[in-house]
C-alpha cells in the first residue's frame, strides 16, 4: 500500500510539472502527456530494478562506472587528434553510449557471481579459492549433500540453476505419489541448505535456450563458471569429465568411505533373500554393501557368522563374498 501511494504521488508530481512548466515550448496538454509518459517509464524501470539481486545491481553500477571512465579517457585522446569539434563531440557521445551499455550488460551478468573472497583475503593470511559447485536434481533429492555441508567438507558456493528448480517443481507437482514426495523432499533440502551459513547457495538465472537437455545445460553452466558438477548420476559424471568438466559423484564418495574389509575377516550378517546362484543368500551391511554368502540359502531370515573370502569392487559399488566358517578354507600361517 505504501509503495502504491508513493507511485501515485510520483505520477501526479511528474504530470503537474509537465502541465505547469511545459518544457521546450510545448503546450500544457503536451507537457501533461510528457510527464505521464516519463513517470510510467520510471515506474517500469523501478519494478525491473526491484527484481534484481543486490549483486546484479551492484555489478551493473560498477560496470557502468567503469564504462564511463573509459569513455572519458577515449574522449580525451580523441580530442587531441586533428579532427573537427563536431566529430570529437559525436565520438565522445558514442563512447559514452557504447561503453556505458557494455559495462551495464557485462557488469550485471558477472555481478551474479561476485563474492567477498578477494576482500576477505586482504584480512586473512591465506584464503582458499572458493569454487562454484553446481548441483543437479538427483543430488538435491538424495539429500546427503546437506549432511556433507554440515560436516564442513564442502567449500565454495553451491549453485542451483533455475532450470533445475523448475524440474524439481515439476516432480513435486507430479500426479505420482512417489515422484511428488521426492520432489518435495528436494525442495525441503534446498531450504535447509540455504539456512546453512557456511555454504552459500546461489540461484542462477542463467539458461541455455538452444540446449534442450537439463544434463547438457548443467555441463555448459559448469564450463561457464569454471566450477564443479555435483551429482549422483554415473552417466552424467562421465559425460561431464569427457567434456572437461570436473564432476563430484556422491555415490563414489560414499563407496570410498566404506570400511575396508579384507579376506579372512569374520562378521555377522542377517540373510534376507536368495542369491542368483543356487544355495546363495544375500545380506546387506549398514552402509548398503551387498554380502553374498555361499551354501546358506536355507538360512534366510537368520543371523549367521561368516568369513570373508573375497571382495569385488564394481562401478556400482563394493560386493563382499563370504562363507560359513566351517565351509571357508582360510590360508594357514606362513602361507599368507
Amino acid at each position: 500500500m505504501g509503495f502504491m501511494l508513493i507511485r501515485i504521488l510520483f505520477v501526479l508530481t511528474c504530470a503537474g510539472m509537465g502541465y505547469f512548466l511545459h518544457p521546450w515550448g510545448l503546450a500544457r496538454e503536451q507537457g501533461l502527456i510528457l510527464g505521464l509518459a516519463f513517470s510510467a517509464g520510471m515506474i517500469g524501470t523501478e519494478v525491473k530494478l526491484r527484481r534484481l539481486t543486490s549483486k546484479v545491481l551492484f555489478g551493473g553500477i560498477l560496470g557502468v562506472a567503469l564504462g564511463l571512465v573509459l569513455a572519458l579517457g577515449f574522449g580525451a585522446i580523441t580530442r587531441r587528434m586533428v579532427i573537427t569539434e563536431e566529430t570529437a563531440s559525436f565520438l565522445q557521445a558514442l563512447y559514452i553510449v557504447v561503453l556505458g551499455y557494455l559495462g551495464l550488460v557485462v557488469g550485471s551478468k558477472k555481478g551474479e557471481w561476485m563474492t567477498l573472497e578477494p576482500v576477505r583475503g586482504l584480512w586473512q593470511e591465506s584464503s582458499g579459492s572458493r569454487r562454484f559447485k553446481i548441483l543437479d536434481t538427483s543430488v538435491i533429492i538424495d539429500g546427503r549433500i546437506l549432511d556433507i555441508c554440515e560436516t564442513g567438507f564442502i567449500e565454495g558456493n553451491l549453485v542451483v540453476p533455475q532450470f533445475v528448480l523448475k524440474e524439481l517443481q515439476q516432480i513435486a507437482d507430479s500426479s505420482d505419489a512417489l515422484k511428488r514426495n521426492r520432489g518435495r523432499r528436494g525442495l525441503d533440502i534446498l531450504q535447509s541448505l540455504q539456512k546453512h551459513a557456511d555454504t552459500p547457495v546461489q540461484i542462477s538465472e542463467t539458461d541455455f535456450p538452444e540446449v534442450k537437455e537439463v544434463d547438457l545445460k548443467l555441463i555448459e553452466l559448469a564450463k561457464q563458471l569454471s566450477g564443479q558438477l555435483v551429482t549422483n548420476d554415473f552417466n552424467l559424471s562421465k559425460v561431464a569429465q569427457l567434456r572437461g568438466v570436473p564432476a563430484l559423484n556422491l555415490n563414489e564418495l560414499a563407496n570410498a568411505l566404506k570400511p575396508v574389509v579384507l579376506p579372512g575377516e569374520a562378521m555377522a550378517v542377517y540373510l534376507i533373500k536368495e542369491g542368483k546362484e543356487a544355495g546363495q543368500a544375500v545380506a546387506y551391511l549398514d552402509d548398503g554393501t551387498m554380502v553374498v554368502v555361499d551354501n546358506s540359502g536355507h538360512l534366510i531370515g537368520e543371523t549367521i557368522d561368516i568369513v570373508v573370502t573375497s571382495v569385488l569392487q564394481t562401478t556400482a559399488g563394493k560386493m563382499i563374498f563370504g562363507k560359513k566358517p566351517e565351509d571357508a578354507q582360510l590360508p594357514r600361517k606362513g602361507q599368507e
